[in-house]
C-alpha cells in the first residue's frame, strides 16, 4: 500500500514537472513569435481585415470608348506627344575622381520642401565638384522620437537606390570620413545657412573657396530650395539632373512603396478611375495669405495667432489684419473642398465618383470635408484604405513615450505631508502660489493656449514623432496622386508663398504622363463664377454649368501655360518642361489637319523649345491618335455630358424642372460657340 502511494506521488511529481517544462516552452515560443514574426502577423491580419470603405455605385460603368468617358477621364490630346526624357543631351562627364571636398547638408521643413531641397543639393554638389554626404532630414533625426532602426534620410527614402541611381552624376557617401566626424561633433565645420533660391554664383564666390580650404562645408537648407529655379542656358544639364534626382533617384522606402501600391490596388479594385484631390488648406498657408475669415469659429483665431507669429519672424511682410473676402476674390485663398466639389459635379462627375483626399491633414478637420462627402459618396483617404497595423508597420519599432500614459497619482507619503500641513500651524498663514497651467493641448483644445500667450507652446516629443509620421503619410499620398486618373488641387502655394505639395505632384505628373488630366483652375475666375450664383449655388442654370465646363477644360492647357510663367520661377520641379521632356509627334497628326499647324507645334510655342525625342523612342505610337477627337467637340455634341448638376440619393425619377432638353441644350451650346468665334 505504501509503495503504491509513493509510486502515485512520484507520477504526480513527474506530471507536474512535464507541465512546468511545457509551460516554459510555450512562453518561449510565444516570445519568439511576438519578437520575430511581427510583420508576418500584420500581413495576415491585413489580409482578413474589413476596411472601412464600402464603395457605393449608383450609375453604370462608362465604356472607355464613349465620348463622355474621354471627356471626364481620357488623356489631353494636345499633350499626348510630350514624353519624359531627362537623359543628358550634350557631352556629360562622370564625377571627377578628385573632388574639392565634402558637402554635408541638413534639411529642414515639410515633405515638399525636403524633396525640392534634395534635388537642389545634388545639383550644387556636381556644380562645385564635391562629394555629397547623404543629406540629414531634421524632421527624422533620432531626437524626434522615431524608430532607432532608421537613419535620418533612410526614414523616408531608399538610401541605396539614391546613391546607385546618381553614381554617374555625383559621388555620394553615407557618412563623413572619421577624420571629419570629430570636427563636426566639435562644430568646427564651416556652416552656411543658404538663402532660398540662391544663384550658382553664390556658391562659386562664397561656398567654393571655403570648401577648398577646409575640405568640408555644412549647408543648412530651411526654405525648400537652395538653388534658383531657372538656370542660364549653359547650365541646362543641371536642370535635367534635378529631374533625374526627383523622378528617378528619390524612391521611398520599400515598405512605404508597398503600402502605397496596396492602397492604389484597393482604389482600382472596383474597376473605376478615381480623382486625387489636395486641398492645400494648411494653417500656415491660410495665415500667410490672410484667409482667416474662411472659418467662423476658433480656427479663425488660430490662423490670426499664427499670422502674428509669422510677422514677428519676418515671414509675413503685410498687415496683421487682412480682408479675407477681398483676398478670396483676388484668387489668393485656397478653394474649399465644397467649392472643388461643386466644380467637379458641374463638370459632369457623378455622385459615385471615387475621390482620394491627399496632402496630409486638412485644416479644420473632417468638418471641412463634410460638404464634399455630401456631394460624393466615395470620398476616401489613406486611413480608410489601410489598417492600423499596416500604418504602424512603416513607422518601425518605436519606444513607448511617457506622454502616452496618464501620470501616476502622488505617493501616499506626500499626501500625508499635505494633510499635515493643512491641519497644523496658526492661521491665517501665507498660501503657496498656484501651480502654472501646463502648456499641453490637443487638436480640439488649441484655444486653451491661444488666449494665454502670444507664443505657441513648444512641440512635445509626441508631436515631433507625429510630424515625422506625416512625412510618411504624405509619401503615400504623393504616390497615389501621381498615379491618379485625374488630379485637382485647391491651392498651389505653401505657408511661405512657395510651391507646395500639389505643385510637386502636378510637376511629376507633367513629366511622367503629361497627357493625364490635371486641372489647374484659375481661382479668381472660379470665385467670380461662384459668386454669380451664391444665392442658389446648388440649383445652377445651364449657362453657368457651361461656363464652368469650359473653364475646367481650358485649365488643362491654359493653367499649364500659366504655371510655366509663375510656378516655374519659384520651383523647377513644379514645371520641368521643356528641359526634361521631348516631342514625339504622331504620324497622322500632320496629314489630318493640313490647314492648321500640328498640335505639338502649338504646345511647343506655348511651353518653350521642346526637342524631338530620339529615334529609339519612335517605336511606340500612340494608339489613341487614330481616335483622337477635339475635346471641345466631344463636350458640345455628347448629350450625356449635360446631365443634372445634382441628384437626390436614391432618386431615379426626373421632373420637368430637373431635366434639360438635350436637343435644345446642344443647339444652345452650338450657338454660344458660334457667338464666341
Amino acid at each position: 500500500m505504501k509503495e503504491k502511494k509513493a509510486f502515485l506521488k512520484s507520477r504526480i511529481k513527474w506530471v507536474g514537472l512535464v507541465g512546468l517544462v511545457l509551460s516554459v516552452f510555450s512562453l518561449f515560443v510565444h516570445f519568439l513569435l511576438s519578437r520575430f514574426t511581427e510583420y508576418g502577423f500584420s500581413e495576415y491580419q491585413s489580409s482578413i481585415t474589413i476596411f472601412s470603405w464600402r464603395p457605393i455605385f449608383q450609375s453604370s460603368h462608362l465604356s472607355r470608348t464613349s465620348p463622355l468617358y474621354r471627356r471626364l477621364w481620357g488623356p489631353v490630346g494636345e499633350l499626348e506627344s510630350l514624353h519624359p526624357y531627362a537623359n543628358p543631351r550634350r557631352h556629360y562627364a562622370g564625377p571627377s575622381a578628385q573632388t574639392n571636398g565634402y558637402i554635408f547638408v541638413r534639411i529642414q521643413g515639410g515633405f515638399h520642401e525636403i524633396r525640392s531641397s534634395i534635388s537642389d543639393v545634388v545639383a550644387v554638389s556636381r556644380f562645385l565638384n564635391a562629394t555629397l554626404v547623404v543629406p540629414e532630414i531634421q524632421q527624422t533625426t533620432s531626437k524626434k522620437g522615431i524608430s532607432s532602426q532608421f537613419r535620418s534620410f533612410a526614414y523616408l527614402y531608399n538610401e541605396d537606390q539614391f546613391i546607385a541611381a546618381l553614381a554617374k552624376d555625383v559621388d555620394i557617401v553615407k557618412t563623413l570620413p572619421r577624420s571629419l566626424k570629430s570636427a563636426r561633433r566639435n562644430k568646427e565645420i564651416p556652416s552656411f545657412r543658404v538663402p532660398y533660391s540662391a544663384s550658382p554664383y553664390y556658391y562659386l564666390h562664397n561656398v567654393l573657396p571655403i570648401l577648398i580650404k577646409h575640405s568640408v562645408v555644412e549647408l543648412v537648407v530651411s526654405d525648400g530650395g537652395c538653388l534658383q529655379a531657372i538656370l542660364p542656358s549653359h547650365l541646362e544639364e543641371y536642370q535635367r539632373l534635378r529631374c533625374r534626382v526627383a523622378f528617378h533617384a528619390l524612391r521611398f522606402r520599400e515598405d512605404v512603396q508597398e503600402l502605397a501600391t496596396k492602397i492604389l490596388r484597393r482604389l482600382r479594385a472596383p474597376g473605376r478611375p478615381f480623382i486625387a484631390f489636395d486641398s492645400g488648406m494648411t494653417r500656415d498657408t491660410l495665415a500667410y495669405h490672410g484667409c482667416s475669415e474662411l472659418f467662423q469659429d476658433v480656427h479663425s483665431e488660430l490662423i490670426q495667432h499664427r499670422r502674428t507669429w509669422m510677422r514677428k519672424r519676418g515671414i509675413v511682410k503685410g498687415q496683421l489684419s487682412v480682408n479675407s473676402a477681398k483676398q478670396r476674390l483676388k484668387g489668393l485663398c485656397p478653394l474649399t473642398p465644397e467649392e472643388v466639389g461643386i466644380l467637379l459635379r458641374a463638370y459632369g462627375y457623378t455622385q459615385d465618383t471615387i475621390i482620394y483626399v491627399s496632402g496630409g491633414e486638412v485644416f479644420g478637420g473632417q468638418r471641412t470635408l463634410i460638404p464634399l462627402h455630401g456631394m460624393f459618396e466615395n470620398v476616401v483617404d489613406r486611413t480608410s484604405l489601410s489598417t492600423v497595423w499596416e500604418l504602424s508597420r512603416i513607422y518601425g519599432r518605436e519606444a513607448n513615450l511617457d506622454e502616452n500614459y496618464p501620470r501616476a497619482p502622488p505617493a501616499a507619503q506626500v499626501e500625508m505631508k499635505v494633510d499635515a500641513w493643512k491641519n497644523s500651524g496658526p492661521r491665517p498663514r501665507p498660501l503657496p502660489p498656484p501651480p502654472a497651467r501646463p502648456k499641453t493641448y490637443n487638436i480640439e483644445g488649441w484655444w486653451r493656449w491661444v488666449a494665454e500667450s502670444d507664443n505657441e507652446p513648444e512641440s512635445t516629443v509626441v508631436e515631433l514623432r507625429t510630424n515625422a509620421h506625416k512625412l510618411l503619410w504624405e509619401a503615400i499620398d504623393y504616390m497615389v496622386s501621381v498615379e491618379a486618373d485625374v488630379f485637382i488641387s485647391g491651392y498651389d502655394r505653401d505657408g511661405k508663398g512657395h510651391p507646395n505639395f500639389a505643385s510637386l505632384v502636378m510637376g511629376h505628373r507633367l513629366y511622367q504622363s503629361a497627357a493625364s488630366k490635371t486641372y489647374r483652375p484659375d481661382r479668381k475666375e472660379v470665385v467670380r463664377l461662384l459668386e454669380e450664383i451664391r444665392g442658389h449655388i446648388y440649383h445652377a442654370n445651364h449657362t453657368w454649368l457651361t461656363s464652368i465646363r469650359r473653364h475646367l477644360r481650358s485649365s488643362l492647357i491654359d493653367g499649364l501655360i500659366e504655371a510655366s510663367n509663375k510656378s516655374k520661377s519659384s520651383s523647377f520641379l513644379s514645371h520641368p518642361i521643356p528641359e526634361c521632356s521631348c516631342l514625339r509627334p504622331d504620324s497622322g497628326e500632320t496629314s489630318s489637319n493640313a490647314s492648321s499647324p500640328p498640335v505639338h507645334l502649338q504646345v511647343q510655342a506655348a511651353l518653350g523649345d521642346l526637342h524631338r525625342c530620339p529615334a529609339w523612342m519612335d517605336g511606340e505610337k500612340s494608339s489613341s491618335s487614330r481616335e483622337k477627337e477635339n475635346e471641345e467637340d466631344i463636350d458640345e455634341n455628347d448629350p450625356s455630358s449635360s446631365g443634372l448638376f445634382f441628384q437626390h440619393n436614391g432618386s431615379h425619377d426626373v421632373g420637368g424642372e430637373e431635366i434639360i432638353n438635350l436637343k435644345e441644350e446642344s443647339q444652345f451650346e452650338d450657338q454660344e460657340e458660334d457667338g464666341g468665334d
